[in-house]
């Protein structure tokens, strides 16, 4: 096996590990490590949860003296700064690792091409660019909050085959199959905020919450609401974790009032819209925001563009009628020459139903850019 041909297959490797600290791992990314030394792995690890050891730091320590003269494969560019825990660039000097493979850069300010500057600048060969595309899918939420400034958006929904999310009654209780429900709760678990508009909390009192005990922590629940409609009895009141309402009403308002003793905070904004609301929620630390509905909420990201990722329920069934209402509402994209594309478009199966996933178009490639790739 070439050079080239084993680097790939222990990148691969590390990005299979890194993937096993999806659910527990925000705001910091996936990351997976291999340390390889004459041809033998002997060591490898993974960023299991945040506050924990990071990737490089525990295949280090299953290496222990057998780094010395390695190589460490890494999916993610090892840290320089002082954090939840100490530098990684530093643990992998103090091993005496020699030569260290990356799949690219990362973009938060802390690190930035400082880790594989301190390595290289104390002799260690530093290799990057290579499966940054794959490394890149793997922790696009983590990315697109440190380069664009915002929280990565997924747009969800479930489906009938003829494009309705409910009947002409707005029933939509389940078009989902139990199988095709398991998946979209474990997309809640994927994401740090679920949002819908006060539309969907009208019509169907949901919870919103994570159950299936996978992540680490209760994940923020958004109302977009801007004449607050939301129901003080509402049933995600009773769940625990944070729900944040989005409002322009004046401050101070009787039904702010209400909600405020339900345990809602309520935020005030001039305009209630993508952008702004995008804005206050990275301030709040909110790396990935899962958009569950309505149409009209969906169709204001799509409309501003501000979406990174579309994941579709589509279930079996015809439901049919002009009036019964689709995902997108407003007024749509014209011409269709403007309507936008998705590109990396998957499907796969959940019990009776299909499910299909895309980026918004650019979007991968605007990020390899970003990073120099």
């Amino acid at each position: 096996m070439s050079r080239s041909e084993s680097s790939a297959a222990y990148l691969r490797q590390a990005l299979r590990l890194a993937k096993r600290g999806r659910y527990r791992t925000s705001p910091n990314p996936m990351v997976g490590a291999v340390v390889v030394r004459a041809g033998e792995v002997v060591g490898v690890g993974y960023h299991r949860r945040v506050g924990g050891p990071h990737a490089e730091v525990e295949a280090l320590s299953a290496a222990g003296e057998r780094a010395q003269g390695a190589t460490l494969y890494v999916t993610l560019e090892p840290c320089n700064h002082q954090g939840r825990t100490p530098p990684c660039s530093e643990a992998v000097l103090m091993a005496g690792i020699e030569r260290v493979v990356a799949c690219h850069r990362d973009p938060n300010p802390g690190v930035s091409g400082g880790g594989f500057q301190r390595l290289g600048a104390s002799g260690i060969a530093v290799d990057s660019g290579v499966f940054s595309d794959e490394a890149i899918r793997l922790n696009w939420r983590y990315l697109i909050s440190k380069t664009e400034h915002r929280p990565a958006v997924t747009l969800k929904w479930a489906m009938s085959l003829d494009g309705k999310i409910a009947t002409v009654k707005r029933d939509s209780q389940w078009i989902s199959s139990p199988a095709g429900r398991q998946w979209g709760l474990d997309q809640r678990e994927r994401n740090d905020a679920i949002l819908v508009g006060s539309g969907t909390v009208l019509d169907d009192d949901p919870s919103l919450d994570r159950r299936l005990g996978r992540a680490n922590r209760p994940n923020l629940r958004i109302v977009l609401d801007r004449r607050l409609r939301t129901p003080a009895k509402s049933r995600m009141f009773d769940i625990v974790g944070e729900v944040l309402v989005y409002t322009d009403r004046s401050v101070g308002s009787e039904p702010q009032q209400r909600l405020e003793d339900r345990g809602a905070i309520v935020v005030n904004l001039r305009h209630v819209e993508p952008m702004t609301v995008l804005a206050d929620l990275h301030q709040r630390g909110v790396q990935s925001l899962l958009i569950e509905g309505g149409g009209t909420v969906a169709a204001a990201f799509t409309q501003a563009g501000l979406y990174d990722r579309v994941a579709v329920n589509c279930a079996p069934l015809l439901i049919g009628g002009s009036q019964a209402l689709g995902p997108l509402g407003g007024d749509g994209f014209h011409p269709l020459s403007k309507a936008p594309r998705l590109d990396k478009l998957s499907s796969e199966r959940r019990g009776e139903d299909v499910i299909l996933s895309g980026f918004r178009e650019g979007c991968l490639q605007d990020l390899s850019a970003k990073l120099g790739n």
